[in-house]
């Protein structure tokens, strides 16, 4: 039995994995049964550590700030990857993020007010993949090996897979 989350989802939760179990997470006030109210910017994803087989955003990352004084600093953006890599299982078929978001140089990354966040085509493979990691310097703890990632549109869409703890590479931006 699998389960997914599509954050961000509106009432209706998408499910790319075909997963059994699809649920979501929004801001709405009025959501069904199977989606979670919730801010993500400042809350966590309210699901038990590695439960869920797939987590999934649809233009959703890209209104996630990078930084926020609330009233101490604090990095939304790492911290809603620390969220999905801690909810994700470890698993041969399932431990998967599939994110599709407007993606820099292309102007739907920037006309919406809302975009607070620009994502590039290094931003998974330098800050959040294993063989590098840079996020962990803001504090990410977890890393995924990016599993395929391209340029649809002015979308990127990729697919990154939790890695376990047991096989986190310690590194550092220099080396």
């Amino acid at each position: 039995m699998t389960k997914s989350l599509d954050l961000g989802s509106g009432i209706s939760p998408k499910n790319p994995f075909k997963a059994d179990e699809v649920f979501g997470i929004d801001i709405r006030e009025e959501v069904p049964d199977f989606v979670y109210k919730a801010d993500l910017v400042i809350e966590p994803i309210p699901f038990q550590d590695n439960s869920l087989d797939y987590v999934t955003a649809h233009d959703f990352l890209e209104h996630i700030p990078r930084l926020l004084y609330n009233p101490n600093r604090i990095h939304p953006f790492i911290n809603i990857m620390n969220e999905i890599y801690r909810v994700l299982k470890v698993s041969d078929s399932g431990g998967l993020f599939y994110s599709k978001t407007p993606c820099f140089p292309f102007g739907d990354a920037w006309r919406d007010p809302t975009h607070v966040n620009i994502i590039s085509d290094e931003t998974f493979p330098l800050y959040f993949d294993n063989d590098n990691r840079w996020a962990a310097m803001y504090g990410f703890l977890g890393a995924f090996e990016i599993v395929e990632q391209s340029i649809n549109g002015h979308h990127l869409e990729a697919i990154l897979k939790k890695v376990p703890k047991e096989k986190l590479l310690i590194k550092t931006i220099y080396g």
